[in-house]
């Protein structure tokens, strides 16, 4: 006898199959809310990628139609594409062995202008998938314009953007860093020292799309 939970499951994939594509609006749902055909066109690469030293894996290129639906979810408040968004990140292949995700931190005014952390919001459906808890030991101070600086006074203000949190008893050996696009990867480096402070052995990076520099 199927049990409620299978019988919403079917429920589930019977709705999607006649749902429209959030993003063409001609065909029906396939992947993660988006048709066959619109999958296939996002800009996928799935390979690591280096920034500031540090190993990247995204599962696409930081390009058209991505960069827009990134966009959108992020400045607009169009929260309906955070399936597709956390779905990216399943096709990920992932370090074995992560105790804990750690999404991105953005700081109390951008918190505020958008009225959520959307490296949180994928971080929470990534964790859910791998049974592991977010861990969130950083707070990111007010994040200023860095229009004019140097190279190396941009990559000084960043790190001094990130800040431990009061002391927490809890640690974890291997983390992985959740962040929706990197470009520079200066943000990345900034939480990373942060981590390898707090005492964690081996940090991974995971994020939706990797911007070209």
């Amino acid at each position: 006898m199927p049990t409620s939970n299978s019988i919403w499951q079917q429920l589930t994939g019977l709705l999607r199959s006649i749902q429209p594509c959030q993003l063409c609006h001609a065909d029906t749902q396939h992947w993660h809310q988006v048709c066959e055909d619109c999958w296939k066109s996002l800009p996928w690469q799935r390979q690591a990628l280096q920034r500031q030293g540090i190993n990247i894996i995204a599962p696409c290129r930081y390009d058209y139609p991505l960069n827009r639906i990134i966009q959108q979810y992020k400045y607009q408040q169009q929260l309906q594409f955070q399936p597709l968004l956390s779905g990216l990140l399943s096709t990920l292949k992932l370090p074995q062995k992560i105790h804990a995700i750690v999404p991105m931190p953005i700081s109390t005014e951008r918190l505020a202008e958008r009225g959520f952390n959307q490296s949180l919001l994928i971080a929470q459906d990534l964790a859910k998938q791998l049974n592991v808890p977010i861990w969130q030991p950083v707070t990111r101070l007010k994040q200023h314009a860095q229009k004019g600086l140097s190279r190396l006074e941009r990559m000084s203000d960043i790190q001094q953007q990130f800040k431990l949190t009061p002391p927490d008893p809890v640690r974890y050996r291997h983390v992985l860093i959740v962040d929706d696009v990197v470009t520079t990867g200066s943000s990345i480096q900034a939480l990373h020292n942060c981590l390898i402070e707090l005492g964690c052995q081996q940090i991974s990076v995971a994020c939706l799309a990797v911007a070209e520099v």
